[in-house]
């Protein structure tokens, strides 16, 4: 039986920073040469607000947020790598930062994604946000995809 361990932590924590750079690696292939575009929107330091799932000790999946404006906070930085997929890591990720972040007084939450990444549309559209026209440095990027959700 999987016993799944939630945790609040910085972007300090060793466990995060290991897991980003597997997800850096993942999407430097997926992104390919627009990858550096991508890049520099997505630095670790002074995250004050990740999650992390823990499966029996071993850490199955990441994801943080931070604030954009007065009662707004843009999620970044979810992944669960290949092996752990298809548990509900993901969700569970998503839930406690949307937990965490009303707790602190956010009232929404935006994120952008890549059009292709399934996975990762299909969570968002699962977990009632909506899709929004694209913002911030997303604005142009045609294979962009943005979301909200009002907490």
């Amino acid at each position: 039986m999987n016993f799944f361990q939630i945790k609040r932590t910085t972007s300090e924590n060793p466990d995060f920073v290991r897991l980003v750079a597997e997800l850096d690696a993942y999407l430097a292939i997926r992104n390919g040469e627009n990858n550096d575009f991508f890049v520099q929107f997505n630095q670790i330091e002074k995250l004050h607000h990740v999650v992390l799932v823990y499966e029996n000790d071993r850490v199955v999946g990441c994801g943080a947020c931070k604030e954009v404006e007065t009662g707004v906070v843009e999620i970044k930085r979810m992944f669960v790598p290949l092996a752990f997929r298809g548990k509900g890591i993901a969700s569970l990720v998503l839930k406690e930062l949307e937990i965490w972040a009303k707790e602190l007084g956010y009232v929404k939450s935006i994120l952008e994604t890549g059009k292709d990444m399934v996975d990762a549309v299909g969570l968002y559209t699962k977990s009632q946000y909506q899709i929004i026209p694209n913002y911030g440095p997303y604005k142009d990027v045609e294979s962009s995809v943005c979301f909200e959700k009002v907490l």
